[in-house]
């Protein structure tokens, strides 16, 4: 590599691609100037006695101005990692030099590719080297991509467990007051989640995330403050079950009894035989779920989540409303209407036999 000092100091700098204004990175490919590259010669053939070495961007330009004056394409030799690479490059002038022409580089087979060049660290470099690793596989690009019709309407409705809710819930837990660690708000976060599997409910760990979150302090001048929380994202149970409790004359409950958790989740803890939740098969989930250790939980009511969505900065958890869900199973029993409850199903239990549009695998790949 060929150094130089800069502004008489011990940083030493390499005449290096820093940029490139190819607004298609998947289009980027190895015969042409990538970020990172670090410029070591130019000439106009690719004989290797001819080139001429560069020790600045500035002589750089003042060589691309010569040499585009008798040739029209031109050879660059670069470093990239630990390969010397010649590349068929054009000098191209830069748009925003007025009173002096400046020149630097395009690839040759593409107008857009053009190179912004800088005076870099060798650090700087091989950051920009690793980026444009990632953008170009070394291994080759594969085949050519094109879209493909896909069948979104079809698809909701056939694969999620209710087309008016997504699979995928989270809760969001908000540093509480003294906590200033994200530490402290994560190891919160996997404990409220151990104590809900540990209590049986079936849930399934996916992912953990980092989240801004907006809170207000009310004072004779309110003032906004952000601080960070943690996201969990989990799935209720390997699997959601619709159930349909549909009532007949005469009868004046669903027959279900439930209660909610230290941890904000609404499980069944009896059902009534012969009720409209024994007929739609929720006392044989209920008896497995005791076999197996497992709570009976719903994750669902009318397609509306029951599971609990957060902390509070208190240290309460943000639950659905114990008496709106009872209101609600009440006024369909009392208009002698049908209601639609998602169970949550667990990893050691076949699967009931309910029809395959009424259950849908949530499990991620291995």
């Amino acid at each position: 590599c060929i150094l130089r000092k800069k502004n008489m100091s011990s940083v030493r700098t390499l005449v290096c691609v820093k940029q490139v204004k190819q607004e298609a990175p998947e289009e980027w490919d190895e015969s042409m100037p990538l970020p990172g590259d670090i410029i070591e010669g130019l000439a106009e053939n690719d004989d290797h006695e001819s080139f001429v070495q560069i020790k600045a961007k500035s002589e750089l330009g003042t060589l691309l101005g010569k040499i585009s004056q008798q040739v029209e394409a031109l050879w660059l030799r670069v470093r990239r990692g630990d390969r010397i690479i010649k590349l068929r490059v054009r000098a191209v002038a830069e748009r925003n030099s007025m009173l002096q022409k400046k020149y630097t580089i395009r690839a040759a087979k593409d107008d857009r590719h053009v190179a912004i060049i800088g005076d870099l660290t060798f650090e700087q470099c091989t950051e920009l080297q690793e980026m444009s690793r990632k953008v170009v596989n070394v291994d080759g690009r594969g085949f050519r991509k094109q879209g493909v019709k896909y069948d979104w309407k079809m698809k909701v409705d056939t694969h999620l467990p209710d087309q008016r809710s997504p699979v995928i819930s989270s809760v969001l837990f908000p540093p509480l007051q003294g906590e200033n660690s994200i530490e402290a708000t994560t190891a919160r976060c996997m404990a409220w989640f151990s104590a809900a599997v540990s209590s049986g409910v079936p849930l399934v760990f996916v992912n953990i995330q980092t989240e801004q979150i907006v809170t207000s302090q009310q004072n004779p001048t309110t003032t906004m403050q952000i601080v960070l929380g943690i996201r969990l994202w989990f799935l209720p149970g390997v699997a959601e079950v619709l159930l349909e409790m549909t009532p007949e004359l005469g009868e004046a409950r669903f027959g279900m009894d439930i209660k909610r958790t230290e941890e904000g989740f609404f499980c069944v803890y009896s059902v009534t035989e012969g009720s409209p939740a024994d007929r739609a098969g929720m006392r044989h989930l209920y008896e497995e779920a005791n076999a197996n250790g497992y709570l009976l939980v719903i994750s669902r009511l009318e397609g509306k989540s029951v599971m609990p969505s957060g902390a509070i900065c208190d240290g309460h958890l943000d639950c659905c409303d114990h008496n709106e869900i009872k209101d609600t199973l009440t006024s369909a029993i009392d208009s002698m209407e049908g209601i639609h409850v998602h169970i949550m199903v667990w990893s050691s239990q076949p699967h009931p036999s309910v029809s395959r549009s009424n259950a849908a695998t949530l499990l991620p790949p291995n």
